[in-house]
């Protein structure tokens, strides 16, 4: 039996630059406000979803038990704003734990960058 692509569409808030994800802690590294402000959302924003039956159990199985592709766009106000790359990491991290699949298994990666002030 051929298992039958899945695909999911979401809009996440754009998350802080990377310069912004992280700050010191005496001699550690930890998350930002910022960064944990954006991670949070995202897990509301997917609670949402599940809440509203858009987010159903076995789409998130699907990608918890498969080679993932994503595809992301960022919409920024300007070109030269940020770096297309700049919220990958913390955007991809967030939603492997909201959807609880393996960052690992992103097999498939396309970045995006939209310009549209009004986004």
């Amino acid at each position: 039996m051929t298992a039958h692509p899945v695909s999911l569409s979401l809009t996440l808030p754009l998350p802080p630059g990377v310069n912004n994800q992280y700050v010191t802690v005496g001699r550690r590294r930890v998350l930002s406000k910022a960064a944990q402000s954006f991670k949070r959302d995202v897990t509301k924003y997917l609670n949402t979803r599940r809440e509203r039956g858009e987010l159903v159990p076995a789409v998130e199985r699907a990608f918890a038990d498969s080679l993932i592709g994503v595809y992301l766009t960022f919409y920024f106000e300007t070109p030269m704003r940020r770096d297309l790359d700049g919220g990958l990491k913390i955007a991809l991290d967030a939603l492997a734990t909201g959807l609880g699949f393996d960052d690992r298994a992103v097999v498939d990666l396309h970045l995006v960058k939209q310009i549209d002030p009004l986004h």
